[in-house]
């Protein structure tokens, strides 16, 4: 009897010890669990925080049907010298068939016919002599065209670019798509000793950029750029005293096709359009 009870008295310690840490596992996962919400819900916050250290300095909200508001975007036109430097095959226009506000979007559309010269039209328009500012945060709401061989892209060049000539003016590429590497987002940076192939740039990879708005954004201060899509950061750059990126800057949003970043065009693609919801400038 003595013996049972010795024996029953074990089990019953072992069964403590089982229970005991079975709980303590529960604990620790309720305990990653809280952990992981409390990250979340940082992540939030600093987002917050970073939005309320800026004001509201220009935007446009593309609410007013038809043309784009003149006393806040020019447009570059033609072809440029050869292709925009990047052999690209559109002739960009300012007319409505290439760019137009309805339903609050403007709509980029880039459309294949011949055209002075080129198999392809587009609009690339610009805040030059419109707006310019050194340091802040930009965003961009849009949805980008789909097809081998488009390339949109909204990006930066330093307003000195007729003075100091390209790169040493610098250019901030806030987004740039390649249609055949789709829902692969580059941003990158372009100044002296790098630029062109050996630019200074990273990437990230997203969903549905054809079908979805993403926010595509840059903050950029006198220390550092920083871009991120979603509010999720994609590259991070020291501005040192030596770089050109401490002086005004314009805003560019365009559509090309094909040309040395995008490659071969798909000759079947007979219109692509990149929709923008809104332009945001915090300072």
């Amino acid at each position: 009897m003595n013996k049972i009870n010795f024996s029953n008295s074990i089990l019953f310690l072992l069964c403590c010890i089982l229970c005991s840490a079975c709980s303590n596992k529960n604990i620790a996962t309720k305990s990653d669990d809280a952990n992981s919400i409390a990250s979340q819900s940082n992540n939030a916050n600093a987002i917050a925080a970073s939005n309320k250290k800026y004001k509201l300095v220009w935007a446009d909200e593309f609410t007013t049907k038809g043309a784009p508001d003149s006393t806040k975007w020019s447009y570059d036109i033609g072809t440029g010298d050869w292709g925009w430097g990047n052999n690209e095959k559109e002739y960009y226009t300012n007319r409505s068939q290439n760019v137009s506000i309805a339903k609050g979007f403007l709509k980029i559309n880039a459309i294949k016919e011949n055209y002075n010269g080129s198999a392809y039209t587009s609009t690339r328009m610009l805040t030059r002599d419109k707006f310019h500012f050194t340091y802040g945060k930009v965003e961009v709401r849009a949805k980008l065209p789909a097809g081998v061989g488009t390339w949109p892209a909204i990006w930066m060049l330093g307003s000195n670019i007729k003075t100091a000539g390209w790169p040493n003016c610098g250019e901030i590429d806030i987004m740039e798509h390649k249609g055949c590497e789709p829902n692969k987002i580059y941003s990158t940076l372009h100044y002296p000793k790098r630029f062109g192939d050996k630019a200074d740039g990273d990437s990230i990879m997203i969903k549905n950029v054809n079908t979805a708005f993403h926010k595509y954004s840059t903050e950029w201060t006198a220390t550092s750029i920083k871009f991120y899509v979603d509010d999720v950061q994609v590259k991070s750059y020291i501005n040192d005293s030596a770089s050109p990126f401490h002086k005004d800057f314009h805003i560019i949003l365009n559509v090309a096709m094909g040309g040395n970043f995008a490659g071969p065009l798909d000759p079947s693609i007979t219109k692509a359009t990149m929709e923008v919801d809104y332009v945001r400038v915090y300072q």
